[in-house]
């Protein structure tokens, strides 16, 4: 390898990583000749990351299906770069199986069984998502060619610092130190570390304290496999904060992962037999139940067509008048409308006897009336006489909201019922209008980051888009497999696991030594030794517990992003970044060759990997991105000017940025 090769870092090794190199090497034919090193820093084993590694319990299962899972750029991506298919998990289970894929080491027996058993509507263990992830990880590095080395440091990096080239004019370059004392020399550097742990906020600092001195138990918000629960005791009562997939994983690890197992039942429900060493858990939230189940379901009515209203001609012409964009009060009522549509064309094509009109007719009445309208409510009345078939998306996003318990008995059975009823609609043969709204929530997810550029929604908007927005649609679209709701079920029936309801407070008693929660809903009041915050961390660079992001923000070669709300100045915890990926400082500078990507950033890109043919909007980011980054390496002196000018004919997108970083919000 030549001294003086380019030379790219990438910090962090997870799939988002992986997809970057896959694009590096399909790109790099066309945009750079020569050779090239590459530095992969990353502690745990390359393409699977710490989220996916192996080494966790193997009950854990993805929430999506084998046939929903790829990691290839195939040709619904609307990128510059080609697109090369490939096969996503489903495939190349049964390629491992047919002999058609080679290239594999030896897997465990258990893989081996799983793999035999797999079928694209299988939910397949992470530990079989880890071998798929590692596998394409050196199918993309071998795809760079003989003169690229791949260096992978099994490290964690501690910091970057800017070194100013020696050739007059020539672009900036980097040190990366590592924790073990190595220092990488790079041309580029790109941060993609996923979801990273923070410091705890005040809330739980307080919390930790009071657990340790009272000889109490706290978990605070982390990767729920990373928390070590060996101090709770068989039988103790134990408060649970958060009902998503982190409860869903702490449920495998606090009951089979201390024994217990369940049996299939003739009616197709499960019983939970106790090994005796669980906890007991009393779980709430702001909803007061789990997220929804993932739909096995498949659609029976007419083919969905694209988009009817949140369209991009809808939102070109939004984008075409000056000022800043309001997500409640334009963009929202698109999505909602197009959700509706979608749910309702399903329902009227595929279950004609369900409705008392026709579906052009009604189509077009729709098509004429805002979502949020007299005229709509109207016409669904009208049309649709099973009110329980209504679509109201305030009332799937609070499915509580007003409702009034007799009492504590009364609140559990609402759960469990609950519960079983989003089963019966999303896994049974029956109701495929929950798929279509379903698929026009994911569409419109990964279109809103395509079709609106981020500065151009005032900061209450991007705040809300991060915040409502992103975890309604977690609630309503990225929920478990229905079996794990089939094992909830169980386990509460078994009385390890109770409701405690919506809205939930927790408090910690100094004069009992307990925490308490309460819901004044459902009217149930819980006190425990032990509280878990059963989430991720939220992001957060000044607070967090990685050693480089809290060097970027030190060092001023990045900062957090900051709205300006009608509320004061809001910190989203996120790495600020410009619609090119590149880092942003405090005073609005863009480091041409430092780039971020990933959950943690302020970047529109989310997700890893995704369902094939679905236009995915990391794919369509990672192959911007190594455009960029392999320009930059083919001719640096003009990538250089290019980038500078761009700072200056640019100013107001890179104001946005800094538009909400300088805080403007003119709505």
């Amino acid at each position: 390898m030549p001294v003086n090769a380019p030379s790219v870092v990438l910090i962090g090794g997870g799939p988002r990583t992986a997809g970057l190199l896959e694009r590096l090497a399909a790109n790099r034919p066309e945009l750079l000749a020569g050779a090239l090193q590459i530095h992969v820093v990353e502690p745990h084993t390359p393409g699977a990351g710490r989220i996916w590694r192996y080494e966790q319990h193997p009950g854990l299962m993805l929430n999506s299906a084998a046939a929903d899972v790829t990691m290839f750029t195939d040709a619904s991506v609307q990128c510059e770069g080609p697109a090369i298919d490939g096969p996503g998990l489903a495939e190349w289970a049964a390629g491992i199986l047919d002999g058609s894929i080679a290239d594999v080491p030896e897997l465990p027996q258990e893989l081996r069984r799983q793999l035999a058993a797999l079928t694209g509507a299988t939910f397949p263990t992470r530990q079989l998502q880890s071998a798929y992830l590692e596998w394409f990880f050196r199918r993309s590095v071998a795809a760079l060619g003989p003169d690229t080395t791949v260096t992978v440091h099994r490290d964690t990096a501690s910091a970057v610092e800017p070194v100013q080239h020696e050739a007059e004019r020539g672009p900036e370059r980097y040190r990366v130190r590592l924790a073990g004392g190595a220092v990488l020399h790079a041309d580029v550097v790109v941060a993609s570390l996923g979801h990273t742990d923070a410091l705890p906020d005040q809330e739980s600092a307080a919390w930790a304290g009071f657990a340790a001195r009272h000889g109490a138990f706290h978990a605070a918000p982390s990767y729920t496999t990373d928390v070590d629960y060996s101090p709770l005791a068989a039988g103790q009562d134990v408060i649970v904060s958060g009902m998503g997939l982190a409860f869903v994983d702490l449920l495998v690890l606090l009951m089979e992962g201390r024994g217990g197992r369940f049996e299939e039942l003739p009616d197709g429900a499960l019983r939970y037999l106790p090994s005796g060493a669980e906890p007991r858990l009393w779980a709430g939230s702001r909803r007061g139940v789990p997220y929804h189940s993932k739909i096995t379901s498949a659609l029976r009515g007419d083919a969905a067509g694209d988009p009817a209203f949140f369209t991009a001609d809808a939102v070109a012409a939004l984008l075409e008048v000056p000022g800043e964009l309001d997500f409640r009060a334009q963009l929202w009522p698109l999505i909602a409308k197009d959700a509706g549509y979608a749910y309702y064309r399903e329902l009227f094509t595929g279950y004609p006897g369900r409705v008392r009109m026709g579906w052009q007719e009604f189509a077009e009445r729709f098509a004429a009336a805002d979502w949020y309208s007299q005229d709509r409510r109207r016409l669904v009345s009208e049309s649709v006489p099973d009110t329980g078939l209504h679509l109201d998306l305030e009332r799937l996003d609070r499915p509580f909201a007003d409702r009034v318990f007799a009492g504590p008995a009364d609140f559990q059975a609402a759960v469990a019922a609950h519960i079983g009823r989003d089963l019966e609609l999303r896994t049974g043969p029956d109701h495929s209008e929950t798929l279509a709204l379903f698929t026009s929530l994911l569409r419109s997810y990964m279109d809103l980051g395509r079709l609106v550029p981020a500065e151009r929604l005032n900061a209450r908007s991007q705040q809300e888009v991060q915040g409502w927005w992103h975890g309604f649609f977690s609630f309503v679209d990225s929920g478990p497999p229905p079996r794990r709701l089939r094992e909830m079920l169980a386990i509460h029936r078994a009385g390890l696991l109770q409701f405690i309801g919506p809205g939930l407070e927790i408090e910690a008693a100094e004069y009992s030594g307990r925490f308490v929660a309460r819901s004044a809903q459902s009217g149930i009041t819980v006190s425990a030794p032990a509280l878990i915050e059963a989430r991720l961390p939220a992001p957060s660079v000044a607070r967090s517990a990685n050693p480089l992001l809290r060097q970027l923000h030190t060092s001023g070669l990045g900062t957090e992003q900051q709205l300006l709300t009608a509320d004061g100045t809001h910190a989203t915890g996120r790495l600020l970044v410009s619609d090119r990926n590149e880092l942003i400082s405090p005073v609005g500078e863009r480091r041409e060759r430092l780039f971020g990507v990933g959950p943690g950033t302020s970047g529109w890109g989310a997700g890893a990997f995704a369902r094939p043919r679905s236009n995915a909007a990391p794919f369509r980011e990672n192959d911007a991105l190594a455009r960029r980054i392999l320009n930059l390496l083919a001719d640096p002196i003009n990538a250089q000017a290019d980038n500078s000018q761009a700072n200056i004919d640019s100013a107001d997108a890179s104001q946005a940025v800094p538009q909400a970083a300088a805080g403007k919000d003119p709505s």
